[in-house]
C-alpha cells in the first residue's frame, strides 16, 4: 500500500468484491492493513444479476465478510442482458455503480483486486492487438478519475498465493464458470499460462518507465499548459513530447482512450494547425504570440442528451441545478447560435461554439459559461468541465521510484 499513498490518519478504502477468491483475499487484507493504521475497509459487492445464483452467492459473500468484521453494501446491478458486448457493458456498469457508491460514502479510494495473471492477460491480449509500449505496461496499480482512485495493490502478486492465504485462514470463496468459459478470449489465454511470474516482471518494469514518463509528461503540463473552465486549453510554443500531446487530446476532447500514436508524434514534433483525436489545435492569437489553443472539434462533438441530475454531456460537461429541469430540456452545444452571444465573452469562436447550452423545447435556455439565461429558465444553472479522466494526478505524487538499472537507461 505504501507506494499508492498517502492515505492520511484513519485511512478509509473501499474494495470492490466479487466473491472470488482475489477480492476476498484483497479485503481481508486490506482490513488488515487498514485496521493497523486506525482506518477502516468497506466491502461493495457487485451482483451483476447474469447468472441465477449471483443474488445468493451475493448475500454469503457479505456474510463471510461480516463475519470477518468487515462493513458491506451490496450492488445489484440491472438492465444487463446477454449479447454482443456483455463484457464491456458489464464493466462499465460495474464501475459506475462502485464509483457512486464510493461518491455516496466519502470515500475516494477504491481498491480492486487484480493479479500478476490478470496483467500478463492483460498484455498478451495487448500484444496481440499491436499495442506499443505504453500498453505492454498494462494496468496501472494507480489510476485517477473523476470521483475515486482506482488502487491495485496485488499486481506483483500471483494468484495461487491470494488462495493460499484464504485457505490458511480457513475462509472461502465463490466460483465464477463465466472464468473458464472458453468463449472469452481472456479465459484462454489463463488457461494457458496461470502464473506467469517472467511476464509479471516484465510488466512490472514497463510500469515502473512508463509512471516516469507520465510524471515527467504531467510536469511538463503544469508548465506549459493553461485549461480553461470552458474546457479549452493553451500551450506554450514548442515541441511536445507525445504522451503529454496525447493526454492533453484525450481530455480537452473529453474521451476515455488517446488517439492513434503515430498521428500525435508527427504533431507533437511540430505543433500546426491540425484536428486530431477529436480535438482542434490552432493559433491562439491574442492568447499570446506562438501559443496554440487546443479546443474540442465542434464537428465530432455528442448529440443532445437530456438534462438530468449527473448527465455528463459529449464526455467533458457535467451539468448541475440546485433543482430538477424542466421536462424536455437537454444538454447541446451552443454551436450557430454563438455568432449572437459573442458580445458576452471574449472567447474565440472556435471555443464558444463548443460550449455546452441547456434548451427546453429546442429552444435556447441557460449558457452558463456566458452568463446567458432566459427567462423561461427560472433555475440556476452551472456547467463544469469534467472529463472522465483526470489529465495528470503525477505532479502531485512523489517521483516514481527506480532501481538502478531503471535509472541506467535515461
Amino acid at each position: 500500500m505504501a507506494p499508492l499513498g498517502p492515505f492520511g490518519r484513519r485511512p478509509r478504502l473501499a474494495v470492490a468484491v466479487s466473491g472470488g477468491a482475489d477480492s476476498m483475499a484483497l479485503s481481508l487484507l486490506a482490513d488488515s492493513w487498514a485496521r493497523a493504521h486506525g482506518g477502516t475497509v468497506l466491502g461493495l459487492i457487485v451482483d451483476h444479476g447474469l447468472r441465477p445464483e449471483s443474488a445468493a452467492e451475493a448475500d454469503l459473500t457479505r456474510q463471510r465478510l461480516a463475519g470477518r468484521g468487515i462493513a458491506t453494501r451490496v450492488l445489484t446491478l440491472s438492465g444487463l442482458a446477454r449479447g454482443p458486448g456483455l463484457a464491456a457493458r458489464a464493466r462499465a456498469a460495474r464501475y459506475a455503480a462502485l464509483t457512486a457508491a464510493c461518491a455516496a460514502e466519502g470515500v475516494i479510494d477504491l481498491l480492486l483486486g487484480h493479479h500478476a495473471a490478470d496483467q500478463a492477460e492483460t498484455v498478451a491480449m495487448r500484444r496481440m492487438s499491436g499495442s506499443g509500449p505504453d500498453g505492454l505496461a498494462a494496468m496501472s496499480a494507480l489510476a485517477e478519475r473523476e470521483q475515486v482512485r482506482l488502487l491495485r495493490p496485488l499486481l506483483p502478486v500471483p494468484p495461487g498465493r491470494l488462495r493460499a492465504t484464504l485457505r490458511a485462514v480457513g475462509e472461502g470463496w465463490v466460483e465464477d464458470p463465466s472464468n473458464r468459459d472458453p468463449a472469452s478470449l481472456r479465459a484462454r489465454l489463463r488457461a494457458k499460462a496461470a502464473d506467469s511470474e517472467g511476464e509479471a516482471v516484465a510488466t512490472a518494469a514497463r510500469g515502473r518507465a512508463r509512471a516516469m514518463r507520465e510524471y515527467r509528461s504531467a510536469a511538463l503540463l503544469a508548465r506549459r499548459v493553461h485549461i480553461g473552465p470552458e474546457g479549452f486549453a493553451t500551450l506554450a510554443p514548442g515541441a511536445m513530447p507525445p504522451e503529454a500531446l496525447a493526454a492533453l487530446l484525450r481530455t480537452i476532447a473529453g474521451r476515455a482512450f488517446v488517439p492513434a500514436s503515430a498521428t500525435v508524434a508527427a504533431l507533437a514534433a511540430r505543433l500546426r494547425p491540425a484536428t486530431a483525436g477529436g480535438a482542434r489545435l490552432l493559433a491562439a492569437g491574442r492568447f499570446g504570440p506562438g501559443r496554440w489553443l487546443l479546443a474540442r472539434e465542434d464537428a465530432s462533438m455528442a448529440p443532445p442528451c437530456a438534462a438530468v441530475a449527473g448527465a455528463r454531456w459529449d464526455g467533458r460537461f457535467r451539468i448541475d441545478s440546485a433543482t430538477p429541469l424542466p421536462p424536455g430540456a437537454e444538454i447541446a452545444a451552443l454551436g450557430a447560435e454563438s455568432s449572437r452571444l459573442r458580445r458576452a465573452s471574449r472567447l474565440p469562436a472556435a471555443v464558444l461554439r463548443t460550449l455546452p447550452t441547456v434548451r427546453v423545447c429546442g429552444k435556447l435556455a441557460a449558457a452558463p459559461h456566458l452568463g446567458y439565461a432566459d427567462s423561461l429558465l427560472n433555475v440556476a444553472v452551472s456547467a463544469l468541465f469534467a472529463p472522465g479522466v483526470a489529465l495528470a494526478g503525477a505532479p502531485f505524487l512523489a517521483a516514481p521510484s527506480r532501481s538502478a538499472g531503471d535509472r541506467g537507461s535515461e
